[in-house]
Formats: structure tokens, sequence, C-alpha cells
């Protein structure tokens, strides 16, 4: 597992490696400490690669839906809780052609509400179509920090962005690509294939 905090790491976590230096008491050094190391455990980003061929997962949870939109195409949801970590990978090589980013409520991002949270959606082009990838915030979260622009080309399973605290990550596939994950299944960003896609 990376030492290094993911990018976008708040300036206050950081600082808060400082607390066990300059506390004046051992308890208030080992609260200090505790405090600490449970912040830049949230912010952890371990190097990771993926487990099989395919779509991999965009982030770390447990997928809390899987389903088919009008046009076909099949949408995984996945719910990241506080423990998970928050860095977002790309699902397959891509180009960024647009991003679109909105204002919204912070409702709890496990529930049906959830999709009128703030968000920044990601239109990616790959090999297999386009595709749809959608940060959102939670109830927790207040922000969603992009790694990538418009026209940047990313790998699969690079890192490319952060949401700051509980949060879900939805990845509409591209048509005809396969769902090989189920409601309930617990999945890892840039490891875990969640479709198949027909070799071009």
């Amino acid at each position: 597992m990376s030492l290094l905090p993911a990018r976008g790491t708040p300036a206050w976590v950081l600082a808060l490696w400082i607390l066990p230096l300059v506390a004046p008491t051992r308890g208030l050094r080992l609260v200090a400490a505790v405090t600490a190391a449970a912040a830049l455990s949230f912010f952890r980003d371990p190097e990771r690669g993926p487990d099989g061929p395919g779509i991999l997962a965009a982030a770390d949870g447990l997928v809390r839906d899987v389903s088919r939109h009008d046009d076909g195409r099949w949408v995984v949801s996945t719910y990241l809780s506080l423990r998970d970590i928050h860095v977002t990978r790309a699902p397959d090589d891509a180009t960024v052609v647009a991003q679109d980013y909105r204002r919204g409520a912070h409702r709890a991002a496990f529930g049906n509400e959830a999709h009128r949270n703030e968000r920044l959606a990601w239109h990616l082009q790959t090999a297999h179509g386009p595709m749809v990838l959608v940060q959102y915030s939670g109830a927790v979260a207040r922000r969603i920090v992009p790694y990538e622009r418009v026209g940047a080309e990313v790998g699969r399973g690079a890192r490319i962005g952060l949401i700051r605290f509980g949060s879900r990550v939805d990845v509409a596939l591209p048509t005809g690509a396969v769902p090989l994950v189920t409601v309930g299944m617990r999945v890892r960003a840039g490891k875990t294939p969640i479709a198949g896609v027909a070799a071009s």
C-alpha cells in the first residue's frame, strides 16, 4: 500500500500529523496520533492492478444497483462508505471528451435521491464506445476533486479523481457491454472487472 496520501487530500488532514509532536501530554499525543491515523486512512491510495480483462470498477465499495437504461446500456452503481478508498479510477483506456459539473443536494449516497446530489459526470470515449462515469457527493462529502480535464488520455485503472468522504459512483457502460457483477458484491477500483466487452 502506498504510504503517500491521495492527491486532493485537504491540508488540515496533513497538518494533523504535527499535533502528536506538539501536544503537551502523553495522553493528548496519543489522541492526536490516533486522530491523524484515522484521517489519513480515509485518504489512502494503494497501488494496484487489474484482476482480469474487461471494464474495471471505477470505485471501491458495494454494488448498490445494476440496471438497464432505456437506451439498452447497463449502469453499475457503487456506494462508497467512509471505510472505502475514495480515489476514482478510469474503467478503461479512454479520452475525456466532456465533463459536466452540477451543484446539488448532499443526501445519503446510498439512497434513491442521491441522483439529485452534487455530481461530476465524465464523458469518456473508449475503443468499445462511449462511456459515462458520474461521481456523486454524499451527505458528508462536500467536494469532488478531478485529477484530469477534457482532452486527457487516461489509461485503464488510472487515478482520475477523488471524492471526499461517503459517496457514490455510477458507470454507464458502452453499448454491448455485459455486467459481471450483481447487487451486494464488493468491488475495488482499478482492480475488479465489472463488465465484459466483445473483442474488437
